[in-house]
């Protein structure tokens, strides 16, 4: 079995046992999005030993609890699963992918890069039918999870683009296997 280094922050031991099932890691659970004060310091000490994957839900709430650890911890790195591997009987949780598709993610989580250079504008975007077209959304969705950077509105996947770091030259290479 695969072995992560960093530990794993989810969302609840749901997410921990299908984590545990795709590779070897210590995962911590947030508790949802109540995170008891009591969880910072422990999410503290594997950030500065280990390193730390933020790895919720691809819903609302995920990326409201994905966006709080971020506030404190903004050069970890992130994992993202797309819904629609998530996603079970109406239900959205990591706690419902298949553990290949785990492994995937954790294999391809990204940090942020330090500086945020503009590598990329509104107009790639629209150039590439990412935006203000009738598939948009689905070309986004399918984009980032190429990307392995998740989904997000016009905006947000612009600011997860340049955020990342990722190149012109993956950008384009992916947007081709949208063709």
């Amino acid at each position: 079995m695969k072995q992560i280094k960093e530990a794993i922050i989810v969302e609840g031991r749901d997410d921990t046992a299908a984590v545990r099932r795709a590779v070897s890691a210590v995962t911590i659970e947030t508790h949802g999005f109540g995170m008891p004060e009591h969880i910072w310091p422990v999410i503290e000490a594997a950030y500065q030993s280990q390193g730390i994957i933020v790895f919720t839900d691809p819903d609302h709430a995920g990326e409201k609890i994905r966006k709080k650890i971020l506030s404190r911890f903004p050069d970890c790195k992130q994992a993202f699963l797309p819904q629609g591997k998530a996603l079970k009987k109406g239900d959205i949780g990591v706690e419902n992918a298949s553990p290949e598709d785990i492994r995937t993610a954790l294999e391809n989580a990204r940090c942020t890069v330090g500086t945020q250079e503009e590598r990329f504008s509104m107009e790639d975007l629209t150039r590439c039918g990412l935006t203000g077209e009738a598939d948009a959304k689905k070309r986004r969705e399918k984009l980032g999870e190429l990307l392995s950077i998740g989904y997000g509105n016009s905006r947000t996947f612009l600011r997860k683009l340049n955020q990342f770091g990722i190149s012109r030259e993956e950008f384009y290479s992916r947007v081709k296997e949208l063709e």
